[in-house]
Parts: C-alpha cells; structure tokens; sequence
C-alpha cells in the first residue's frame, strides 16, 4: 500500500459501507462491521467468497489465491485474502446486515 491508513469497502447492490484496516482482508473488516459476506475457509480455497471487484484495487495475503487467471483479469477476488490497496467496491448480492 501507498501508506497505512484505512480503506473504505463499498458493498453492493446493498450500499452497505465501512472501513479496513491496513492488515485487515476485505472480509474480516466486513465482519467487523456487521456485514457477512458469504465465507466458509477462510484460507482463499474454498471460494465461498468469491465475489467481483467493481472499483479500486486489492493485493493478496498469499502468492495465489484460488482463482484461475481468466477469473482474476474478469475481476473476480476473494475477500477472505484480499487486502484493499485503495477505496474499493464490490459486488455481493448475498451480503447479509448482521447488527
């Protein structure tokens, strides 16, 4: 990252928001918030969470996460392992409000 400061996550179609800290995945910081993101392994195996990246971008907490390379160039991450490298957007439909 640029610098260590907290990047907003905007979930959609919901609009839900919030923020993640430097170490913190897209799905942790979400879970934080109160919004679950569909997840299961937690390792970037499973792919339960995966969902598409709309806007900004991510970088990985290991060398290769579970998506091929046709699924990473059509924007497809995994938020279990994916750390926001800026502000980012993404498109989980099956996010659920949980507090």
């Amino acid at each position: 990252m640029d610098e260590v400061k907290s990047r907003q996550i905007n979930v959609q179609p919901s609009g839900w928001q919030c923020m993640a800290g430097p170490d913190d995945s897209l799905l942790e910081a979400a879970l934080l918030s109160g919004v679950r993101l569909p997840n299961s392994c937690r390792n970037g195996t499973c792919r339960t969470c995966m969902c598409k990246l709309l806007q900004g971008s991510v970088s990985y907490r290991i060398e290769w996460p579970g998506l091929s390379a046709d699924e990473k160039s059509e924007g497809w991450i995994l938020p279990c392992v994916a750390l926001a490298e800026s502000d980012v957007t993404l498109d989980v439909p099956d996010a659920v409000k949980v507090f």
